[in-house]
């Protein structure tokens, strides 16, 4: 690693009295990967924030080469080579890849007219440099999602970028698209590029990072080499507690002798769901893993009544349901927390009372008005059982944390008292101690309450923490099934899924 390259000192900020940074020291060095990493609400995204130029600090200076800077604006961060990527993603889907790229810094032909066919050569050689082979002429609505991640990383190159700033950059790249960004990380690295590396996932960071610093309430309360840490200690730190049996397999006896609460006979729904046979037993955490579209997300869907199913059918407790729409699973008891709580399980504009209130509306309806009282207590009771981190049930949910989210999108499924919850990637894209929360709240829901839980989750711990049995999908089929107790470890897991 080279010198520092940027070096925050003291930062401290607080936005309408309510402190969220204090005294934070962070500094980058050329050529590192300094992963940053906190609870939802720790700071991390505010101090990105003041270092990207977006926010201003109230308190404290950002030194850069060696040289006090104020920014002021984004621009002003792009001067100094400030790069940030988004979790979501910044770029124009009817744009072409050039045209994204070199957005607001198009090269020009004589009297100022656009050069495209510049764009797109320079396009080609900047992707050349990463060892990979775009087209810069396609739209990129066309691109997946790895090579809209690869797009943002060039747009970043082409504006000379120093320090590169990646905000959860995994959260929707399948395996081999994670792989192929580990490398091309490595190659920036090389470059003497310093990353800052934002991320939930713990294998990752210990994977890729050099140096590591934790927020928690806004203050910084460790940097260290990842060397020097342990994945306990480093959750330690994150939650400011020891969260011991969170992510440990408890093993339980699962009486599977009579009639299953849930089973599917021969269901067949679209293309990627084909005769799918499958029971889950009162009491029992079934997890469900295969590779990206293998089919898990659209079983889900098909379940609930999201995609039409064509073959096969559902029983319920031993009796056949005929399921055409969500309205149809409701009744019989079947729910999903769906793997895009944005845009799919919740109404981000809406206040979280009226998020846990959608499925309830007719529970607290009396006449055609709705009993606010009770009404509200049925919420605050959620709240505080869920442990939802919010100042008032009347606060918009877009301005809750990811883990605070998802725990508003089980609340409004666990006041319609279901029997069977279906649940896509529960624990995606929240913090260390949300997911044990949401881990513990799995077991409950089977293990105290007698609940059929079927999850689908690419967060291999989570899922070998809290499955009884798991079952293995590959291209719209159940291929096979294992009990939990014949898995012996992370790796076993992934090699099952490769098929190896």
């Amino acid at each position: 690693m080279g010198g520092v390259v940027i070096d925050m000192r003291h930062i401290t900020k607080a936005f309408h009295g309510v402190r969220v940074l204090q005294d934070v020291d962070f500094d980058l060095r050329e050529g590192e990967v300094h992963a940053l990493v906190g609870g939802n609400g720790a700071g991390k995204s505010t101090l990105m924030k003041i270092l990207e130029g977006v926010h201003s600090p109230d308190a404290g200076e950002i030194v850069i080469d060696g040289r006090p800077v104020r920014l002021s604006s984004s621009l002003e961060g792009r001067t100094h080579g400030i790069a940030m990527i988004f979790q979501e993603f910044s770029l124009i889907p009817t744009l072409t890849v050039s045209q994204n790229i070199f957005l607001t810094h198009e090269a020009r032909r004589l009297f100022g007219l656009l050069n495209d066919r510049e764009c797109e050569r320079t396009t080609r050689e900047l992707f050349s440099e990463i060892g990979v082979e775009v087209d810069p002429r396609l739209p990129v609505s066309a691109l997946s999602t790895g090579h809209r991640q690869l797009t943002e990383i060039v747009k970043a190159l082409s504006q000379n970028a120093r320090a590169l700033i990646m905000d959860e950059p995994t959260a929707s790249l399948a395996k081999s698209e994670t792989d192929s960004l580990f490398h091309i990380i490595a190659q920036l690295k090389a470059r003497g590029m310093g990353i800052v590396y934002i991320s939930h996932r713990m294998e990752e960071i210990f994977r890729i990072a050099d140096r590591v610093t934790i927020l928690r309430d806004g203050k910084a309360v460790a940097t260290e080499a990842i060397v020097d840490l342990t994945l306990e200690r480093m959750i330690e730190h994150i939650v400011g507690r020891n969260v011991g049996q969170s992510f440990q397999w408890l093993p339980r006896t699962i009486a599977r002798s009579g009639v299953p609460l849930l089973e599917l006979s021969g269901v067949v729904s679209g293309e990627r769901v084909k005769r799918i046979s499958l029971k889950v037993f009162e009491g029992e955490v079934v997890g469900l893993v295969g590779l990206m579209g293998s089919g898990r997300t659209e079983l889900l869907q098909s379940i609930f009544g999201i995609r039409p199913i064509t073959a096969g059918e559902i029983r319920v407790r031993g009796r056949h349901i005929p399921i055409r729409s969500p309205k149809d699973a409701m009744t019989a008891g079947i729910v999903l927390i769906p793997e895009d709580r944005r845009s799919q399980g919740l109404v981000m504009d809406h206040a979280l009372k009226d998020n846990i209130l959608l499925p309830l509306l007719d529970k607290f309806t009396r006449h055609g008005i709705i009993h606010e009282a009770d009404a509200q207590r049925n919420v605050e009771e959620y709240v505080k059982k869920l442990n939802i981190r919010t100042d008032s049930i009347f606060k918009i949910v877009r301005e809750l944390s990811g883990g605070n989210q998802q725990k508003v999108v089980i609340a409004k499924w666990l006041g319609a008292e279901p029997d069977i919850f279906l649940m896509d990637e529960p624990t995606a894209g929240v913090d260390i101690g949300a997911k044990g929360e949401i881990i513990a709240l799995v077991r409950q829901l089977a293990g105290d309450l007698g609940k059929a839980v079927l999850l689908v989750s690419s967060e291999l711990p989570e899922l070998l923490a809290v499955s009884d049995r798991i079952l293995f999908m590959r291209s719209g089929r159940v291929e096979s099934e294992k009990q939990r107790s014949e898995i012996e470890s992370e790796a076993a897991l992934h090699h099952l899924i490769q098929g190896n």
